[in-house]
């Protein structure tokens, strides 16, 4: 059957609007498959290769026109299992959404446990101890052992010299600790200038050496200050590493003291020595009591009052209070800060380590006592 001038139009027009649809087509595909092929690695790294960028991969593999395949229906291959769905990429960024979510919760959550540490200062069950290294732990504070019950609102500094008031009325003593550093003493000019009691140094165990030796000052000391009319308490500084030695020290003291008067406590003296290693450091916490016990029990026992010196990391972290706290007084080293925030019980606070009073050239000790020992 011929075919008319108008048939033949009519296949003509058909012929170009199939070569135009496919030329749109596969503009379409190309546009498509390049902007899927520019951000396939982007995508890919962005969800990590889970499921979400092989979907991205089926896409493109869906939209890979076969260089055999000129017609530009072969891009919907019947095995590419390819839905309209797969084309949808809202969900990824909506999973992204939720992933930014999540770690910006967790990022409250740290906060929030960064803010449980600082509340430590502030919940009343802890206590900050700072380290011989300059380091610092929180330390939660023993419901067992006995804790002071000082209101430091009635502590009055006045010019260095400090006083604690009960019902407005003075409540404590003041005093120095002093050895041959502060070389000669004039006791009268102490005692003119408030002071109503003096530690004085008696000797001490070389950390290293072991060797025990007696302060050059000791006994003039002790005299000079009496005569003044001044409290007299004395201390030992050790390194016992024994029972023994513990004992040998303190009978050493009472040695010392002989016929002099003794009116305030004899404080047993363990401490860190700066960089230098001692021959106790590697005692344990309980061998450490054990051998503090010995030299107080002795000084108890030959009818003096016997005290445990200690900055405030050395008295919770480096001996066991609750084998101490009830028996005997603590002398509290915590110089330089308005007020101490030692927990436990404690007699006598070293409040000042670079002190200056008529009668001592050059720096001193100073301290408090909230206890008069003279009245026991």
């Amino acid at each position: 059957m011929k075919l008319g001038n108008d048939d033949f139009d009519e296949v003509n027009k058909n012929k170009t609007f199939t070569v135009a649809a496919i030329i749109a087509i596969s503009s379409i595909v190309l546009i498509v498959f390049a902007v899927l092929l520019a951000n396939k690695n982007t995508i890919k790294r962005r969800y990590k290769e889970t499921d979400v960028a092989k979907k991205v991969t089926s896409v493109q593999d869906a939209f890979t026109i076969s260089e055999k395949e000129e017609d530009a229906t072969s891009v919907f291959k019947s095995d590419s299992n390819l839905t309209a769905s797969d084309l949808d990429f809202y969900d990824l960024y909506k999973e992204d959404e939720e992933e930014e979510a999540s770690e910006e919760e967790s990022k409250k959550e740290e906060v929030k446990d960064d803010k449980k540490e600082e509340d430590y200062s502030k919940d009343g069950h802890h206590t900050l101890v700072v380290n011989p290294d300059g380091t610092f732990d929180w330390v939660t504070i023993s419901p067992n052992l006995t804790k002071h019950d000082y209101d430091f609102e009635n502590l009055v500094n006045s010019s260095g010299k400090m006083k604690y008031f009960v019902n407005n009325k003075p409540a404590s003593t003041w005093g120095v600790d002093i050895s041959k550093d502060q070389e000669y003493v004039d006791f009268n000019k102490l005692k003119k200038a408030g002071v109503d009691f003096v530690m004085i140094r008696v000797g001490a165990r070389g950390y290293q050496s072991g060797q025990i030796s007696i302060d050059d000052y000791y006994a003039d000391n002790i005299k000079r200050a009496n005569d003044a009319g001044l409290y007299v308490g004395l201390y030992f500084i050790s390194s016992a590493t024994t029972e023994l030695e513990a004992i040998e020290e303190a009978n050493k003291v009472i040695e010392m003291i002989g016929d002099f008067r003794v009116t305030y406590p004899v404080a047993y003296v363990m401490k860190h020595n700066g960089s230098d290693t001692a021959r106790y450091d590697a005692l344990s916490k309980n061998d450490k009591t054990i051998v503090a016990r010995a030299f107080l029990n002795t000084i108890k026992e030959a009818n003096l009052i016997p005290m445990v010196y200690g900055d405030k990391e050395w008295l919770i972290k480096e001996i066991d209070l609750s084998k101490l706290i009830s028996e005997f007084d603590m002398w509290l080293s915590q110089p330089n800060e308005e007020t101490p925030d030692y927990p436990y019980k404690f007699a006598m606070w070293q409040y000042e380590d670079l002190g200056t009073v008529d009668g001592i050239s050059g720096y001193v000790n100073f301290d408090i006592s909230f206890i008069d020992y003279s009245l026991k």
